[in-house]
């Protein structure tokens, strides 16, 4: 790869050229990285949501056309002026936030928000220059939070990339870029469940079932997973498993099936929910009550700690508000509309429930990303089971009927076919 250094190279790339629009497989020229910063040749790279919400531009500026994508692995192609961490042949991990290693939060051990790197939508440009690195016959494109990984070559910011074990699986560990490292690290780093504990998640996306991993992996021993989306809870076409928690007790509903089929079908569901965690349902439609008077009657006063990863306000108030008096810890990590309040009963901060936020689970790039691709290395953290497409980049848009559709936990996108 050295001998395309300092060079413009042409490459595929998926071009949204306007608003929920399919992308468009173009030729664009990658121009050599400037100071600070990495040109990365993508092996495999992931659709998030986010990808998914900016490409439909449906509550922001559209900024178009764009390559988008923020999820992936690859190998360090070339790299600026002053970069030293990182040289040609590494395989590394690019993120939309970064570590530039001096400001007050990157030296903080208590937050992983650096002034310098931190994510911003809106910009569809290089810091250094404000110059985008992507061009189409002269035409610039705009880049998409600083990584734009749906292309076969991207330039990022050296800060906002993670160097990694070279025998890591790049087709498994992109997945660590965004979406599982958001919900593992709100567990693990902000919530500490303690071994024994019982953990409330709200929301079984993504993020969600990855705070449920995080949950499993810190030792506890009852995970409440909690969703509106009954489709969350059923499996196959003629069964709905509904599980309505009510005094301990399990309901369940049955279309047209005979008992056998019907228990083939539960132990493959539980063992499916246990590979996340998750081993007990809640949805709050299925009550007259307000869902987290239904969890602190189930746990005698309330969960330990809870996980919001909806997003939804209400989600948000429940999740704290289902916490235990005296200990309970409720972490929020989806992220609100802008008119949201949160509202709640000072006398629930006074009695001892704690709230708190995160920001990609409190991981700072470069330093913590490669501990977690050890603990994946290690068998300690399980990727495969959030897997469950894998398409060619030739068929990009597929991924998004995936997930719009809600069939896909994470599609991987193999740029080399």
């Amino acid at each position: 790869m050295s001998n395309t250094a300092g060079q413009v190279i042409k490459c595929r790339a998926a071009v949204a050229w306007e608003a929920g629009k399919p992308l468009v497989i173009e030729e664009v020229e990658v121009a050599p990285p400037q100071a600070g910063e990495v040109r990365l040749k993508i092996l495999f790279t992931s659709l998030c949501h986010t990808d998914v919400y900016f490409w439909e531009a449906k509550g922001q500026t559209p900024l178009f056309p764009r390559i988008f994508g923020h999820e992936a692995g690859g190998i360090v192609e070339s790299v600026g002026e002053g970069v030293t961490n990182l040289k040609p042949g590494d395989h590394a991990l690019p993120v939309f936030t970064g570590e530039c290693g001096e400001c007050p939060h990157c030296k903080s051990e208590e937050s992983n928000m650096c002034n310098l790197l931190r994510i911003n939508t809106d910009r569809g440009v290089m810091i250094n220059d404000n110059k985008s690195r992507f061009s189409i016959k002269g035409q610039p494109v705009h880049h998409f939070v600083g990584t734009s990984t749906f292309s076969e070559y991207t330039v990022v910011h050296a800060g906002c990339v993670a160097k990694i074990n070279p025998d890591a699986p790049l087709d498994k560990v992109c997945i660590l870029s965004c979406g599982i490292c958001t919900g593992l690290g709100a567990t693990v780093n902000v919530a500490k469940p303690k071994p024994g504990s019982s953990v409330a998640i709200f929301g079984l996306g993504a993020v969600g079932l990855a705070a449920a991993e995080g949950a499993r992996m810190s030792g506890a021993s009852r995970i409440i997973g909690v969703d509106l989306v009954s489709s969350r809870f059923e499996l196959g076409t003629n069964t709905m498993i509904s599980y309505s928690v009510k005094c301990f007790k399990i309901e369940v509903s049955i279309n047209s099936m005979n008992i056998h089929l019907l228990m083939a079908f539960l132990i493959l569901f539980m063992f499916a929910a246990k590979k996340f965690g998750v081993n007990e349902f809640v949805n709050p439609k299925d009550h007259d009550k307000p869902v987290q008077q239904v969890i602190a009657e189930m746990t005698d006063g309330g969960v330990d700690r809870a996980v919001e990863c909806t997003g939804s306000i209400q989600a948000m108030i429940s999740a704290f508000e289902c916490v235990h008096d005296g200990w309970g810890v409720a972490v929020l990590v989806g992220v609100p509309n802008k008119d949201d309040a949160f509202k709640t009963h000072p006398m629930n901060f006074l009695n001892e429930r704690t709230l708190k936020g995160t920001f990609y689970g409190n991981y700072k790039p470069r330093t913590d990303l490669p501990n977690v691709v050890e603990q994946y290395m290690k068998g300690e953290l399980e990727l495969e089971k959030f897997i469950t497409h894998s398409i060619p980049f030739s068929e990009i848009n597929k991924a998004f009927d995936y997930m719009l559709k809600g069939e896909s936990i994470r599609c991987i996108i193999r740029m080399e076919e």
